[in-house]
Order: C-alpha cells, then structure tokens, then sequence
C-alpha cells in the first residue's frame, strides 16, 4: 500500500517517480532525478516535519502510542468486510485499529474499466519508473535498480513473462489518472494518490507505515498479508525513515531457521478482489503480492492516526 510508502517498498513521501508537472502525457526521457541519500541533519530534519504535520510532539512517541493501544486489540485470524460506510462510519470503525474491506467503492471508478489495452491507448507517453532486478531484498538500498521508459514501453515489457521478479511500477503518482478514481473522504486529510501497476508476481515486501492508509483495487487481485503493529519485536524490523519499518520476513513463507522469532507472529492473509478497499491501520504491516495484472492506488492520511484519537502520544 508501502507509509508508505522504499518498503521495504517506496517511501511514502519519496516516490519511485516524483510527480508529473500537469496531467499531460509527458515524454519518458523527462522523470526527475532520484532524490538524494539524506545525512542526518535531513533525516532530523524529516522527523520534525512528520511530527509536526501529524500533530504530535515526537514521531518515536507516535510509534509507541500506536504500539502499546495494538497490545489491547482482540486477536482476529480474518479481515472482515463492510458495505461503503460514510465518513462518520468509517472513522468510528477505524478508530478501533484493526483492518477492514470495504465494498461498493472503487467498483465505481471511471480507471477501473480501463484494461492493459485502454492504458496503453490513453497514458502511453507518460513516464514511468520501473523497479528491476532483485528490488525485494535491496528494498532500502538508495541504488536500487530502477528503469525510467513511457507506460507504453512498460507494458510492452511485462505482457511476456519473465524470469525472476517482474518490473515493478510502484508508488507513484501519476496525476493524469487522477481524475478517473473518486476518493472518499475518509481521512481529513490525504496525501495523494499513489499508483502500483504490474503483472502477477510483484511483491512489495512486509514493512509498515506509520500513517493510516485506504488501498483500492482497480484492476486484478492481490494476496496481502497483515500483521499487527505490536508484533514488531518477532519480525527483525528495521527504521528506513521515521515513518516507515521494513521487515526481511517473507510473510507468504517465513523461513523459521533464519527468523524463529517470526514464529510468534500473527499473520493474517486477505485477498483483495477489483473493487475492493482495504483499510490498513496505521503502524500494521503488511506484504503485497500480484497473483494476476493488477492496478492499485493509495492514499496515506496526512494526521494523527484514527486509532489516536483521544489520545496523546508520548
């Protein structure tokens, strides 16, 4: 979905690909260049920033609150569904922290009727960034593959299956489609909206966010695996900035001689079917895997998370 956002995926506030200047079709050759590694006067500097658009006095605090409110949960083995709630309605479930479906949404998306075909027929000349190669296990590295082409090319580029990972277009904003999905207004406020696109097989890797989160399902179905946000002391996560733990646990298939502690962990596996939307509280991790073409988006809340309410971190 991955508080986004260099999750291991994409950094919520640091796209694979920043933002396109107008909702024109633009040439491949004119992505911006790869942010830069930030020192740590910058990552402090991120951190104050975090804080401060989030309300709080200290991110760390945040991440604790969101933690020890998860060790009262109840335990869930499923993630149940509900029918299109209005703003009210779903901020009073969501305050309650645990993942949820909703239905009758996204089904009704101009994008969700567009196939690989249509795609390629209307946003053929925007640029896109590709993740190649092995980019689940160099998720958090700052040189990771990337391949820069139009979303022409890289259809053409995945409508034959290829060995190993398939390229990845993920975490991205791609402001012509925006006007094709109607967001509900869920969060008070969002950031925008992200775009995945890619064949079956693409993995974005266990991590979590520190932000609320609404992932719609436009196109194809996705296996996500959910794990809550207490459960980090049996994951081995690691900080990729403030807001963003990724964890090398694959969730699908933990390898128990390298990670025994991931034994204690719950892990929950939803199928997100084309229309659906899953709400994945924030701090809860999570691992997304394509089981056929998919097209996702996602909006991360700009705020104290919903299951904060009330309360006062740190």
């Amino acid at each position: 979905m991955t508080s986004n956002q260099n999750h291991p995926a994409a950094l919520p506030d640091q796209p694979d690909q920043p933002a396109q200047p107008g909702q024109s079709a633009q040439p491949a050759g004119r992505l911006p260049p790869r942010p830069a590694v930030p020192d740590e006067e910058a990552r402090q500097a991120r951190a104050r920033r975090d804080a401060a658009v989030r309300g709080v006095s200290s991110i760390a605090a945040m991440r604790d609150a969101i933690r020890d409110a998860a060790r009262t949960l109840p335990r869930i083995d499923s993630v149940p569904r509900i029918r299109r709630p209005d703003a009210a309605a779903f901020r009073a479930r969501a305050a309650h922290g645990l993942p949820f479906l909703i239905e009758g949404v996204v089904g009704r998306w101009p994008l969700c009727a567009l196939d690989p075909d249509a795609l390629r027929a209307q946003f053929g000349e925007v640029p896109v960034r590709a993740r190649v190669g092995d980019y689940i296990n160099t998720a958090f590295a700052p040189d990771r593959a990337m391949q820069d082409m139009s979303l022409r090319a890289y259809l053409d580029l995945v409508a034959a299956p290829v060995p190993g990972l398939p390229p990845y277009v993920g975490n991205l904003e791609l402001r012509a489609m925006n006007h094709l999905c109607h967001w509900p207004a869920y969060f008070d406020r969002m950031g925008p909206p992200r775009f995945w696109l890619g064949p079956a097989g693409t993995v974005t890797p266990l991590h979590c966010d520190y932000d609320d989160n609404i992932f719609a399902q436009i196109r194809g179905t996705k296996r996500i695996m959910l794990a809550p946000p207490h459960h980090d002391a049996y994951l081995y996560v690691r900080e990729a900035n403030p807001v963003l733990f990724g964890s090398p646990v694959d969730a699908e298939a933990p390898d128990f001689d390298r990670h025994p502690l991931a034994r204690h962990a719950t892990l929950i596996e939803v199928i997100v079917q084309p229309g659906d939307m899953l709400y994945v509280p924030a701090g809860w991790y999570h691992q997304v895997h394509a089981l056929s073409f998919s097209l996702s988006a996602n909006r991360w809340a700009r705020a104290l998370p919903l299951a904060l309410r009330g309360v006062t971190p740190g």
